[in-house]
């Protein structure tokens, strides 16, 4: 069995890996970890959980093979500067800490970034591993069949909507209920940190890909999932783009061309990204949604485990763990 560890497993993150884990075949759940909440059951605070763990959250670093980060943006680098983790013991961070190539290392640990649909290789020799954005893992999947067979070839415009949950558990004004419900709002319009990610894995398969990512973001009356719209002019034959998406992804068990209209409802609560595809004058846009907490977090991340252990890389991820 493997042994894993939770740090930061009292937030949204942390608390849909705990419920993973708890139901992974392969896996025991050793510790789980938090500053706020150390001394309480699990259950005390992921309630769902109730009947599944008698776990106490802990202060201090348990005995585990694979160590889940879910602390907050800014935070692993330096928790990971405090607290040595033994070459042995595999790291899996959930944050924007290590994904882009120019800061993908802590001491001498280097971080691999973990699109397994880009880098499934990569990740099964990984030791430490840097787990993808929400919106990145989203949009990037949206386009890398097309990066694959250089056929970027102008500007990109992605529209995409995220769940409540994408903004974590910490309250602000823009995720009250009262704000949020019967409301919709964009944020960091053409300047969202998970540009620099996608940029990465698409230059990674076209090199020559010089044009503009145009990224709006926007916040939705709903608490789970990512509904992204994206499109690419250009003279895109419509079946030869369709066989482009299903060969590229034909080793892929989440991600799948449907051949229906996508609603966000069809993913949430699963680790699947579906994608549809439709030319209309002289576009190719490209519909694709996930759950943001699944395949765009915690789902993503146990996914990658697998592959770092050599198991089949669905272990696990069948079921529907949450409570939300």
């Amino acid at each position: 069995m493997i042994k894993a560890g939770i740090i930061g497993a009292a937030g949204y993150t942390g608390g849909e890996v705990a419920r993973l884990l708890l139901h992974h075949p392969d896996v025991e759940l050793n510790f789980v970890q938090s500053e706020s909440q150390h001394g309480k059951k699990l259950y005390e605070v992921h309630t769902d959980c109730f009947g599944a763990t008698e776990l106490i959250f802990q202060e201090v670093i348990g005995d585990a093979d694979v160590l889940f980060l879910c602390k907050g943006h800014g935070e692993s680098g330096s928790f990971l500067e405090k607290n040595p983790i033994s070459d042995s013991v595999k790291i899996i961070d959930l944050s924007q800490d290590f994904r882009h190539k120019d800061k993908n290392r802590s001491g001498s640990k280097e971080f691999v970034y973990g699109l397994s649909e880009l880098n499934k290789e990569k990740i099964k020799k990984a030791d430490h591993l840097a787990n993808p954005g929400c919106f990145a893992t989203c949009i990037q999947l949206a386009l890398l069949p097309l990066a694959a067979n250089g056929n970027l070839n102008s500007d990109i415009h992605v529209s995409a909507t995220t769940g409540s949950t994408g903004a974590g558990q910490t309250l602000s004004a823009t995720n009250h209920f009262s704000w949020r419900n019967n409301n919709h709002s964009t944020y960091k319009t053409l300047d969202h940190q998970h540009e620099t990610e996608i940029l990465e894995s698409l230059k990674q398969l076209q090199s020559s890909f010089a044009s503009n990512l145009n990224f709006v973001p926007q916040r939705g009356a709903f608490t789970r999932g990512i509904y992204a719209v994206t499109y690419v002019k250009g003279d895109h034959d419509p079946e030869k783009v369709k066989s482009d998406y299903e060969n590229y992804y034909s080793d892929s068990p989440f991600t799948h061309i449907v051949p229906f209209e996508i609603d966000m409802k069809q993913v949430v609560n699963t680790n699947n990204c579906f994608i549809s595809l439709h030319k209309e004058k002289d576009s190719l846009i490209i519909i694709s949604a996930i759950d943001n907490l699944l395949k765009g977090a915690a789902g993503q991340a146990v996914q990658n485990m697998n592959l770092m252990f050599g198991l089949n890389e669905t272990q696990g991820l069948k079921l529907k763990p949450s409570a939300f």
